[in-house]
């Protein structure tokens, strides 16, 4: 796969993210009017977005789009997915040439249910079964990268500016209740297509700015729980960290906040019985997915969206909402040339999480 930016470069970055609670659909030019405002935050080595919702017709089958090197990376992989999986579908993401976007892999989607008897042998829930599937593809077939495995939501990025990249993959033509954006500055890792936001393992996809000064310590945790690492990026491990404590343990999305912007032990100490009691549980319970660094995030999911920003909050996420819709970006501006009047506008606090449910889950749900 084709790689740029082999020096470390100071680091931008932009996020951005729409929702609409009642499960209303929003075109894709939204939000690539929204992160392309953004431009001179990036510098072209990474764009993407997620969309859900996108797949009503195949709702209930997981979607997978994968990248591929070569045909044999291809044949390989498709045997596996066709062994491990009921495939429904196969066949190209649609694309369409963009001058600044430079020949990359061959991408492919399929939609297929996992294999009951396999599954059943595996003795694997279906959402194990799927991870464990994914992770067994992008370890040991070379060439092949599976960068989105949820249901009715896809991911879509490359190497490039957001709004070509969005271009590229004609998100014009899609319409989503949730949408999430990222556009790339790479600091310690190069630009390349499968480094590129969002990072996805089922139904949950993470865009964020900023650097992990954890992640080592974060990675040794999280792959105690089976949870291989082979990006060496932040954003890998946030998105692994949040699936285990959503999926594993059972968290909710605030809690599950909560344990990676922790505050530290002797703010702890000066907090009012109760809240004292809470995070001191989760700090001795948690302590190797406590993030630190400036960062903030947003997490897309069929659940809803939420936005987290570091303790400190040293990178910045404005919030907005108007009706039934809510709006994240790293700049107010992003926000308002496709929201020009919102009811409310307010910037995300250090460490205190903002989660805006789906309301209408019984009809999205998988």
């Amino acid at each position: 796969m084709l790689k740029e930016g082999q020096i470390r470069i100071p680091s931008g970055c932009a996020i951005a993210a729409i929702i609409d609670k009642k499960g209303n659909k929003i075109n894709g030019s939204e939000i690539i009017k929204s992160i392309s405002l953004m431009h001179d935050r990036s510098n072209g080595l990474g764009g993407g977005f997620a969309a859900y919702g996108i797949y009503p017709d195949h709702k209930d089958e997981n979607a997978f789009h994968v990248f591929y090197d070569n045909v044999e990376a291809r044949k390989t992989c498709e045997e596996f997915l066709f062994k491990h999986f009921n495939i429904d579908v196969a066949e190209r993401i649609p694309t369409k040439p963009v001058p600044s976007i430079d020949l990359g892999p061959d991408i492919w989607r399929y939609f297929g249910k996992a294999n009951r008897v396999r599954m059943k042998t595996s003795r694997l829930d279906e959402d194990e079964y799927v991870a464990q599937c994914v992770t067994k593809v992008n370890n040991s077939i070379e060439g092949a990268y599976i960068f989105s495995s949820g249901k009715n939501m896809g991911c879509f990025k490359a190497v490039g500016y957001p709004e070509d990249v969005g271009e590229f993959y004609m998100l014009d033509r899609y319409e989503a209740y949730l949408w999430t954006a990222h556009g790339r500055f790479p600091t310690n890792t190069p630009g390349w297509w499968g480094g590129a936001h969002p990072f996805n393992i089922l139904d949950w996809s993470i865009v964020h700015n900023g650097e992990i000064s954890s992640y080592d310590t974060n990675r040794r945790y999280i792959e105690q729980f089976g949870y291989i690492c082979t990006m060496q990026t932040d954003t890998e491990v946030i998105t692994y960290l949040f699936d285990h404590l959503l999926r594993h343990h059972n968290l909710p999305i605030e809690v599950a906040a909560d344990v990676l912007t922790a505050p530290e032990w002797d703010e702890i100490d000066r907090m009012p019985e109760d809240k004292k009691e809470y995070f001191t549980t989760l700090r001795a319970i948690y302590s190797g997915a406590l993030v630190n660094g400036p960062f903030s995030v947003i997490l897309g999911s069929n659940k809803g969206l939420l936005a987290i920003n570091d303790r400190l909050k040293l990178r910045s996420l404005t919030a907005a909402i108007k009706g039934d819709r809510a709006y994240f970006a790293s700049e107010e501006s992003a926000i308002r040339i496709i929201c020009p009047d919102p009811d409310k506008v307010w910037s995300v606090s250090g460490a205190e999480p903002v989660f805006i449910p789906l309301e209408i889950e019984e009809e999205v749900d998988e």
